[in-house]
């Protein structure tokens, strides 16, 4: 007989108090889920992750001290092993395209139920992308007026962008699609795999991960093969 599945390890991070305890408390109900922590900003969510080590973590973005985005920044960077899953009141394109920069891993508004609350959290620590339909519509909303921020990152020679896809200003890639995002979907399109383009990019496979994560979420793209696809159509092959 086989031994049951641990639950999920979560962080609860939300600054109104009546809406965490209230997370906590309806998370804690299901028998799949383990909230291990809450935290009231982004500064003692960082804390609490770094002690507690959870699998994700459910997270507001408008909260004091350290907002959502930011905390999403920083715990990518600095905890890429843990899934964050923003939930909250804002799907303006600034806020849902923000945050997917910063590394979030999916994005869902409070209207969400806690059984879709739940079963996003465990998608997204399995590695999977959840977008609120409402996110969704933002996000192809969005897509008709180009990315607007350039969210440069050094290629091998230590400057931005290693590749032709990576040399381009994020104003003329399409779907709000990041200098890096492109350059990886290029290598995507020429078939290289996650640990071969985290070598030649050097950059981690959790890095690279994530980046991937966020490519298909911008381009609609369910699989490696619909991402070629969308590559070739937009010339980033």
């Amino acid at each position: 007989m086989s031994a049951p599945e641990e639950p999920l390890r979560v962080v609860v991070a939300d600054d109104q108090a009546a809406v965490r305890e209230g997370l906590v408390l309806m998370l804690n109900l299901l028998p799949d889920i383990e909230v291990v922590a809450s935290a009231a900003d982004g500064r003692e969510a960082l804390a609490m992750v770094a002690e507690h080590r959870p699998d994700a973590i459910l997270l507001d973005l408008h909260m004091p001290v350290m907002d959502g985005t930011e905390a999403t920044r920083r715990l990518t960077a600095e905890h890429p092993e843990v899934a964050v899953v923003v939930l909250t009141t804002y799907a303006d394109d600034r806020s849902v395209l923000d945050t997917l920069r910063a590394g979030a891993r999916s994005y869902l508004t409070k209207d969400a139920d806690r059984r879709h609350i739940a079963r996003t959290l465990h998608s997204a620590a399995a590695g999977l992308t959840v977008l609120d339909p409402q996110v969704q519509a933002t996000l192809l909303a969005a897509a008709g007026g180009g990315g607007r921020e350039a969210d440069r990152e050094p290629g091998r020679d230590g400057r931005p962008g290693g590749d032709a896809a990576g040399q381009r200003a994020a104003g003329d890639l399409p779907d709000g699609l990041t200098p890096r995002e492109a350059e990886i979907l290029t290598l995507i399109a020429r078939g290289r795999n996650n640990g071969e383009i985290a070598a030649e990019l050097f950059l981690s496979a959790n890095t690279v991960k994530t980046h991937i994560n966020r490519v298909f979420a911008k381009t609609g793209s369910r699989d490696r093969a619909a991402a070629a696809l969308y590559a070739r159509q937009h010339g980033l092959d």
